[in-house]
């Protein structure tokens, strides 16, 4: 054994205090025991000493040994480590260039106790192993120095899990490893190894056991857990099969613990019924527990048991089968087999063989695999995938510990077939997954649960928690019960008596329950005396001898007596309990049963007091007493409530109404009044006398006393004197004393409450509740009738005289009654009217109508007829209700009321007969749901007062008031459509309008409703579509909404019906929100009803704070959710827009408008809940025409004059925008004066323009040229800044109409795209063209070297593959990079080609591609770092910069399309679409309207838009009038030649058609047509050109005088035959424009359009080529007056840039993964250099991403979209990539007067973008890290994307034409390099050779 050494790149141990004070435990909540964690330390394995319980945690670069309260007690450095997964351990740095400081996580953690050693084996050097001392972790026993492959134990790689077991063997120890497959050199480590712990070489295999696998990814074994029983180790986990199982299952092998060589290896599949693969794993005693996946996507887990019996069994019987039957069952289906794609196969030895060899030999097959699988059913379920098991059993009972990926630990009882969770527990931060090392302690008490940031000790059972009993079983945890005499929550062992009955409780046990006090006598006790209780508690536990139980009454104690299950104590004296609570008359107390101060039973106990109970019933004590729950007793001489059943002095008693065999006994035998003896009638102010009845006075016989009288009127009470008349033995009468009432109150009747006591204080109890009524016969009685019609026990008489009054008889003086009353008075009649048939009931009012119903029965007439009155309705002498007799229609006259002799009561007003007649009706129809507002028209309808409506049966409820001419009424739902008659009934008089029936018809649909989102404030119109929308009366939209009571209260009023004031008033429709009777709060709005299928609804207003519940329409009695109607899309709200004032001064301050100007306005949320054509916009009575609609912008273009102010708000006109009911005045506008220019010469305006121009580019010359070279430039830097922004301010006005503009056509443009989509290229096509830039459509070409001969091409075909197959070898692929770049005559422009055709040819492999380029890509940075860092990636000189061209172009392909695709298109579109309208010179190819100096068109042209009605179809080349013809509008100019108006014409008419599938410009003419016959073909040169010295001038529109609005065709040309596609027609490379006519001159004619060639600088041809030449030779100044054209340009098309650059360098989605994956590289080989100039790093980002791939998608959209670029655009784009290049560099970006004008341009704007770029790299670098396995995953996707292999032969077959040029070469090479000779790859090289070539080799 080798000394041992510390690890590569690490130093020795940090001293151990430091590392304590680092390490300490955080403090942790109370639900866990100990908590252990180490900042910034992940945690990956853990074991457990048996005996002293030492633990041992192993962690990435960190092994820790804690006491097992996870105390630190040492801890060890493992990493990190100087290293590289890619290569073999070694020793010096320069055997592996590409290792480096590697993390090492620890893979594998075992103790081996024969040896008390710890068996840690890491990530790093292959995985190799190192024993270290048990006592102390940082003392290395073992490390291989030079580990051979033998000793690679774990895997490499930290996501591939390993497993092991230390088996004792006798004499040694084993190490069993399973490890999957991890990293290129793990192929050839078996999945399964026996491993030597001791010896010359630890942890070798070699002469011990392994599992030998043909092709091991074939399988791709996961391992799970291993453990091991007394005999056997056992494996679980997943794998799949080499050729018939393509899918993962789930195993368990198994091996003799005795088998070093694994002959005893046998496996079978597991089953969890209906559930995924295994996930994790343990051994219960005789079970095995696996967690499975569940669910979709393996979201949830099942737990299932399977029996070891029964998993031995399943291996015994497929040994057995391989052993004997060759593996086949008794049907002769094979069932065993050999597996892992090895030559062995079972056979057939004799039957005793498994019995004579139970661990296998020489002899017997191996490995066998079971082909039946164990099956088992889920015992468990669970909601998240589980990644650990534990279990425990105790007492014969199996408890499983769970846990799952989000750090939660799960506790289940497993009884019988099923398991239950009884305790989950969070330990873990959720997300952070608990570790399968869950660990038990040595006693079972305690629980280690690891996850990657801490170690937690959990207690198995928590029972000291519970409290109580109940608690405790309530809590069913499995480990708990209830220790009755120990009063706690106890384990079962730690209950001293739990093996004796009735002593430990378990909740699982049947019967089992909290002992309780199942009766009790008494249930209470007089408070006064001790007395004993008994209480009766079933399964008390029996005691021993010197042991007692006793009872405790609240505080005080009593000794207990058992007998069985009865308990006898005594209760406390008085003096010891509680007083009672006033208002109460016994207190309760806890009564428990007690052993020594643990409490076994409870129950309550109650003390009365009887002397409480009278205080308590003041009206009647002595029945309180006796009939109360309590044996309380009455002493009715003493009036004492008492306990005992005798009273003092030996008086009688009232016994309780329990003493049922006393005699006088219960309430009946109390002294008690019955009642009133006399009249319970008194007269107010007359003296009246009161008797009343008693009994049972013979308890007080024989003693002397006075009784008295009490009347409890209002405000006082009133005593009496009475006397006592005894009319029987126990009975009598009391007569109150004589007296006169006179209530402070006037009162008809007052019930005043009279009790009697003897003396003044002993009270007699009243029987019932005792009243006499003092009444006064002058209340309630106003007339003679009411007075004589009052109840005749009253005596109540009609005094006459002078004041006339109802009396008590004896009160009215003598000769002043009166006996007839006066005549009837009628005061009103109700109601006025009525029908002809008569029946109806009609009201008369007034007084002295009777004094009894016989005196009207037949006293009524009505005009004349008899009139019967109804008795049930009459009221004596204040209303009659009486039936009208029939009449003649018109009859009119008084109602007469006669009563016997008395002269007859007339009324004033007039009784008329008339005839109700209904004429029609409105509206005629209405939805069967009813809910229609009907209005009945007729004439008399007033008829009567009891008018009721019905249609077709229905009631129709009438809207009150009825109207002479008009009834309304609402209609109720009908069972199915149809016509119903309207019936009005006036009483008993019947109408029917039988002309005009109601029509019902179907209930209205709702297909579709528009928009769906609206600000708070409402108003938005929606468009609801249906059918039967013409039939709503009264269509709503209406919204509930909850919220705050306060929100409630703004506005809302309680939900009315609707009424109406009066007949001509109509009912308003409020819109207000009404408060419903739930709470919620209900706005509506009004819909107007546009077409039977088109509704317009405003939305409602709704409160701030209002939350919506439900939207909905109210079509009538129709309700129809919102998302119903609009095909699911709920409607939404947004709050309020906010917009800003328009004058930067303040609301008050005028805002100065130049006249046309167009005005922005910032805000928020403009857009949010309206579009732009809805917002209407008024400056005074002018409307301002909105243009443009962001979410933060408004743009508006105000009247050429000034408006007046509207409703004379001011002398100023106000700005408002009206956004539905939003409105917002934003301030005054104040137009500034325009200088009148109509006198003013047209010459002199020009000349003095250009004098200004002239100034001002004079004082910016002079301002440029101000400055010292040295000293000032930094002032100069900082005027041409405020100079451009100054010009910048002058031509923003202008930007913003030309922005506006620009805006809306591209939101018209977004709109199309919504359908076409934008027109990327396909993949193929994408990738072709950023391989093979510049080639034109096809980049490889086949056809050169294919031969002819089939048989030949197979074989050429065969090398091809065959080379394909040697790029696969890294160390071919490099020596082939390096020796073809080491050739001279090897260009930059052949390295990117072969880069390519590599690029194209590994496109299906490009995990191995990203490889090899990061290989290159370190050689690279080695190669620069000795040089000059700063020029690495600076240019494309080498393959490699050429492959990460390519590379990012593959990575990037799905942001471009996602992300920064729509902008870039977007941007293009703007640029196109502002440069299309102004003038373009088709010759020189200057433009108006242009960025770049060098493009633009300096002098003034004359131009004028036009719109041309394009004509399309079939018709087309037709006559006008063709009605199959369409006529699309198309923009162009008057200036425009005719090629530039047909290619506009096209991109106009097929904006959303890709440009490859667009006709050719040139297969088409241009055809004008005018009137029905007149057809012109127009061209660009004519007979009709003009030509002028040797010029001949292009046609234009202009030329030919077409006019505005003119029709036009495109027509194919008589050549062409038909359109041609683009892809058809090009010539040249995608969005180039084909050479044109004029770059050649005929006969010296020279060509022209807008300016003469010779006008122009030399060279300023239209060619592409040439445009790089242009720009090199540009003016170096331009006069102000085009720079502030370029500045319109750039302002109008900042948004759009800025968008581009923002999708560019923003990280707020998730940063491609391929970018970070990149910079993670580019940091590490900086760090790898020494390298901490940030300047350096930032240039390598630079130079690898931005500069290499975003400037290329910049410069060229055609590699991305099917368009076409023209020259202005690509010169366009020229600068705006410019402009991102400079924001990329580091150097401060200052410019002067000698600055390119590009930078003049983005002056500003670069400082900001530097920020962008800089943020853009911070970010990424702060982000989490890509690791190797989420990259290889993404680039696996990828390489699916381009799968043609025609195309790969092809790239195959040119790449090999390289090869040959230089084969020598690389065959020297490939010779040279020592392991390419043990590869052979030169030999392979040449076989290729010879199938391509045909040539003969040295083979």
């Amino acid at each position: 054994m080798t000394a041992p050494r510390p690890p590569l790149g690490l130093g020795l141990l940090l001293p151990r205090p430091l590392l304590l004070l680092l390490l300490l435990p955080w403090p942790q909540p109370l639900t866990v025991a100990h908590r252990f964690s180490a900042p910034n330390t992940t945690f990956n394995h853990l074991a457990v000493a048996p005996g002293q319980g030492t633990l041992y945690v192993g962690a990435v670069n960190r092994l820790f040994q804690l006491s097992p309260e996870l105390e630190l007690q040492a801890v060890a450095i493992t990493g990190p480590v100087v290293d590289s997964p890619d290569c073999l351990p070694f020793r010096e740095p320069a055997e592996c260039p590409q290792a480096q400081l590697t993390d090492n996580a620890n893979q594998l953690l075992l103790l081996s106790g024969r040896a008390q050693e710890l068996v840690a084996c890491g990530q790093v050097r292959q995985g190799v192993c190192e024993k270290r001392d048990l006592r102390d972790v940082t003392q290395v026993l073992y490390q291989a120095e030079d580990p051979g492959d033998g000793q690679f134990v774990a895997a490499n790689v930290p996501g591939v899990a390993t497993v092991g077991l230390v088996v004792s063997a006798p004499g040694r120890d084993l190490l069993f490893v399973a490890r999957g497959l991890a990293g290129k050199l793990s192929a050839g480590v078996p999945p399964l190894t026996v491993r030597q712990l001791s010896g010359p070489q630890p942890f070798s295999s070699e002469g011990l056991g392994r599992l030998v696998v043909g092709d091991f990814s074939d399988y791709n074994n996961s391992y799970v857990a291993a453990f091991a029983d007394t005999h056997s180790a056992y494996f679980v986990f997943r794998r799949r099969g080499a050729r018939a199982q393509a899918e993962y299952r789930s195993y368990v092998a198994r091996v003799c613990l005795g088998d070093a060589n694994l002959y005893s290896y046998v496996e079978v599949p597991l089953i969890c019924q209906g559930q995924g693969l295994v996930q994790a794993a343990s051994l219960a005693p005789g079970t095995l527990l696996g967690a499975f996946a569940a669910g979709p996507q393996g979201a949830q887990a099942a737990l299932c048991a399977f029996p070891l019996a029964e998993l031995d069994r399943s291996m015994e019987q497929a040994r057995r089968l391989c052993y004997t039957a060759a593996g086949r069952g008794p049907s002769g289906v094979e069932e065993a087999t050999v597996e892992y794609g090895i030559t062995s196969r079972c056979v057939t030895l004799p039957p005793d063989s498994p019995e004579s060899y139970p661990c296998g030999d020489e002899h017997t097959p191996s490995p066998i695999a079971g082909r039946q699988p164990l099956e088992a059913w889920p015992v468990l379920r669970l909601g998240q995938p589980i990644s650990a098991v534990a279990a425990l059993e105790v007492d014969g009972h199996t408890i499983a510990f769970l846990g799952d990926t989000q750090g939660c630990l799960h506790k289940v009882f497993l009884n019988g077939s099923r398991g239950q969770i009884y305790h989950s527990q969070q330990l873990g931060p959720p997300g952070s997954a608990i570790s399968a090392d869950l660990l038990l302690d040595s006693d079972g008490s305690h629980l280690y649960v690891l996850t990657a940031q801490q170690l937690d000790r959990v207690p198995v059972a928590t029972c000291p928690q519970f409290p109580d009993c109940a608690s405790c079983l309530q809590a069913r945890d499995p480990l708990c019960g209830w220790c009755i005499l120990q009063g706690r929550c106890t384990r079962k062992g730690q209950c001293t008596r739990a093996v004796q009955p009735s002593q430990w409780l378990w909740s699982y046990e049947e019967g089992s329950r909290c002992l309780h006090v199942q009766s009790l006598w008494p249930t209470h006790h007089p408070r006064q005396e001790q007395a004993q209780v008994t209480l009766s508690v079933p399964r008390l536990p029996t005691l021993a001898a010197d042991e007692y139980f006793h009872c405790a009454f609240g505080d005080y104690d009593s000794l207990a007596y058992v007998e069985g299950p009865h308990v006898a104590c005594i209760t406390p004296p008085q003096a010891q309990l509680p007083p009672t609570l006033p208002g109460t008359d016994h207190i309760t107390l806890a009564l428990a049963l007690m052993f020594e101060d643990v409490t076994v039973a409870t129950t309550n106990f109650s003390f009365y007091d009887c002397s409480a109970i009278q205080a308590l019933a003041v009206s009647a004590p002595c029945h309180a007493c006796v009939s109360s729950l309590w044996r309380c007793h009455w002493c009715p001489q003493s009036s004492l409530c008492v306990h005992t059943e005798h009273c003092p002095e030996g008086e009688k008693t009232v016994y309780n109404a329990q003493e049922v065999d006393s005699p006088g006994h219960g309430p009946g035998a109390c002294p008690q009044v019955e009642g009133l003896a006399s009249s319970p009638l008194v007269p107010v102010g007359w003296e009246s006398r009161v008797a009343l009845r008693v009994r049972n006075l013979q308890y007080f016989r024989g003693l002397p006393a006075s009784y008295f009288c009490w009347l409890e009127l209002p405000g006082e009470v009133q005593k009496l004197a009475a006397s006592l008349e005894e009319t029987a033995q126990d009975s009598g009468l009391i007569h109150c004393q004589a007296q006169q009432f006179h209530p402070s109150l006037s009162q008809r009747e007052l019930p005043v409450p009279i009790y009697v006591t003897r003396g003044e204080a002993q009270r007699l109890d009243n029987a019932a509740a005792l009243l006499v009524t003092l009444y006064d016969c002058t209340v309630g009685h106003p007339d003679c009738s009411h007075c004589q019609g009052a109840n005749g026990s009253l005596g109540c008489v009609w005094c006459g005289g002078r004041q006339p009054a109802c009396r008590y008889g004896p009160l009215c003086p003598q000769g002043a009654e009166e006996h007839l009353c006066p005549a009837p008075s009628i005061d009103e009649i109700e109601p006025l009217t009525g029908p002809p048939e008569g029946g109806l009931a009609l009201t008369i009012l007034g007084s002295n109508l009777g004094r009894a119903f016989d005196d009207v029965k037949a006293a009524v007439s009505v005009a004349g007829r008899p009139c019967s009155p109804e008795p049930s309705l009459y009221r004596t002498s204040a209303r009659i209700v009486c039936v009208t007799s029939p009449a003649p229609n018109g009859t009119t006259g008084p109602v007469r009321v006669a009563i016997r002799s008395r002269p007859p009561g007339i009324s004033r007003q007039q009784f008329t007969y008339q005839d109700p007649v209904l004429l029609s009706l409105n509206p005629r129809w209405g939805p069967q749901a009813g809910g229609t507002q009907l209005t009945i028209h007729g004439q008399h309808l007033q008829t009567g007062g009891n008018i009721s409506a019905f249609v077709g049966g229905q009631p129709c409820p009438i809207r009150e008031p009825v109207c002479p001419d008009a009834i309304v009424c609402r209609t109720m739902p009908q069972a199915a459509p149809g016509e119903a008659l309207v019936l009005v009934v006036f009483g008993h008089a019947r109408r029917v309008l039988a002309s005009s029936p109601f029509h019902y018809t179907a209930n209205p649909q709702l297909v579709a409703a528009e928009p769906s989102v609206s600000f708070r404030g409402g108003g938005r119109l929606i468009r609801v579509r249906g059918t039967g929308l013409d039939v709503v009366w009264r269509p709503l939209l209406s919204v509930w909404l909850e919220g705050e009571a306060e929100v409630q209260a703004v506005g809302a009023r309680p939900q009315a019906p609707e009424l109406r004031s009066s007949c001509k008033a109509p009912v308003a429709d409020s819109q207000a929100c009404t408060q419903l009777d739930g709470g919620l709060l209900q706005c509506s709005s009004i819909c107007a009803v546009n077409s039977s299928s088109l509704l317009l609804c405003p939305s409602p207003a709704v409160p701030d704070g209002a939350r919506p519940q439900r939207v909905f329409f109210a079509l009538d009695n129709v309700q129809v959710d919102f998302a119903s109607a609009s095909g699911g899309q709920d409607f939404l709200y947004q709050p309020n827009p906010r917009l800003a004032p328009l004058s930067r001064d303040g609301p008050t301050r005028p805002y100065r408008l130049k006249p046309g100007h167009v005005l922005d306005v910032e805000g928020e949320g403009l857009n949010l809940g309206i579009s732009k054509e809805e917002v209407r916009v008024h400056i005074g009575d002018g409307e301002c025409r909105v243009k443009t609609l962001t979410l933060t912008h408004l743009y508006c273009e105000p009247p050429p004059r000034a408006p007046q102010p509207a409703n004379g708000s001011g002398a100023l006109p106000q700005f408002v925008v009206q956004m539905g009911n939003v409105r917002l005045a934003l301030g005054h506008v104040q137009y500034e004066a325009e200088a009148t220019l109509g006198a003013f010469p047209v010459e002199a305006q020009v000349g003095l323009g250009m004098g200004v121009a002239v100034l001002i580019a004079a004082v910016l010359l002079l301002t440029l040229m101000y400055r010292h070279k040295s000293k000032q430039a930094l002032r100069d830097y900082q005027k041409v800044l405020v100079q451009l922004e100054n010009l910048e301010t002058g031509v923003g006005d202008q930007c913003r109409k030309e922005f506006t503009d620009l805006m809306t056509e591209m939101t018209d443009l977004s709109s199309d795209l919504e359908a076409s989509g934008i027109p990327f290229l396909d993949y193929h096509t994408y990738a072709e063209r950023a391989f093979f830039p510049g080639h034109g459509g096809y980049p490889l070409q086949p056809e050169l070297e294919w031969p002819r001969e089939e048989s030949r091409r197979a074989t050429v075909r065969q090398g091809l593959t065959q080379l394909s197959n040697l790029l696969n070898s890294k160390l071919f692929l490099l020596t082939l990079v390096h020796t073809l770049e080491e050739q001279p005559d090897f260009s930059q422009r052949d390295r990117c080609h072969v880069a390519s055709l590599l690029s194209l040819a590994l496109h299906g492999k490009l995990e191995y591609l990203t490889d090899v380029m990061l290989t290159l890509l370190a050689d690279l940075a080695a190669h620069y770092v000795h040089k000059n860092p700063k020029l690495m990636l600076r240019r494309t000189e080498t393959m490699v910069e050429k492959l990460l061209t390519n590379w990012l172009s593959i990575c990037l392909h799905t942001f471009l399309q996602e992300v920064a695709g729509e902008p870039l298109y977007m941007l293009l579109r703007a640029i196109q679409y502002q440069v299309d309208k102004g003038p373009v010179d088709a010759v020189t190819g200057k433009a108006k309207r242009t960025l770049n100096d060098s493009r633009l068109l300096r002098e003034d042209v004359d131009f004028q838009p036009l719109t041309l009605m394009v004509l399309l179809g079939p018709g087309a080349g037709e006559a006008v009038g063709n009605s199959e013809v369409q006529h699309v509008p198309a923009r162009v100019l008057d200036t425009d030649t005719i090629t530039q108006v047909k290619e506009k014409v096209l991109e106009q008419v097929y904006r959303g058609t890709p440009f490859s599938q667009r006709p050719s410009v040139h297969a088409l003419d241009l055809e004008w047509r005018s009137g029905l016959a007149g057809h012109l073909t127009l061209s660009d040169e004519d007979l009709t050109s003009v030509t002028q010295n040797h010029w001949k001038r292009l046609n234009t529109l202009q030329h030919y005088k077409v006019p505005d609005g003119a029709t036009v065709g495109l027509i194919p040309q008589p050549h062409h035959g038909g359109t041609v596609s683009q892809s058809q027609a090009q010539s040249c490379g995608p969005g180039q424009n084909p050479p044109m006519p004029e770059d050649a001159e005929e006969g010296g004619i020279r060509l022209w359009h807008l300016v003469k060639a010779t006008d122009e600088p030399e060279g300023a041809k239209v060619r592409r080529s040439s445009l790089r030449e242009r720009e090199r030779t540009r003016v170096k100044t331009i006069p102000e007056i085009y720079l502030t054209r370029l500045l319109s340009m750039k302002g109008t098309l900042q948004k759009f840039v800025d968008d581009t650059f923002q999708a560019i360098l923003s990280v707020n989605r998730p940063v491609p993964i391929a970018i970070k994956y990149l910079f993670d590289f580019l940091d590490k080989q900086a760090e790898k250099h020494g390298i901490d100039d940030p300047e350096t790093l930032h240039i390598w980002k630079t130079n690898s991403l931005l500069l290499r791939f975003w400037v290329n998608a910049l410069k060229n959209p055609q590699l991305l979209f099917d368009v076409r670029v023209s020259d202005n655009v690509d010169a366009i784009l020229a600068v705006i990539a410019q402009t991102f290049i400079d924001s990329c560099t580091i150097s401060e970006h200052k410019v002067g007067r000698d600055s390119p004008v590009n930078k003049l341009l983005y002056a500003r704007e670069i400082p900001r973008y530097k920020q962008m770029v800089e943020k853009y790299y911070a970010d990424i670098r702060q982000s989490s890290p890509a690791s190797y396995q989420d990259m290889n995953s993404a680039l696996a996707e990828l390489s699916t994307k381009y799968t043609s292999a025609p195309h790969c032969l092809e790239a195959l077959q040119e790449l090999y034409h390289h090869i040959h040029r230089y084969y020598d070469q690389i065959i020297l090479a490939l010779e040279e390099d020592p392991k390419g000779q043990k590869m052979q790859l030169a030999c392979r090289l040449q076989q290729i050779a010879a199938l391509v070539e045909n040539k003969v080799t040295d083979l």
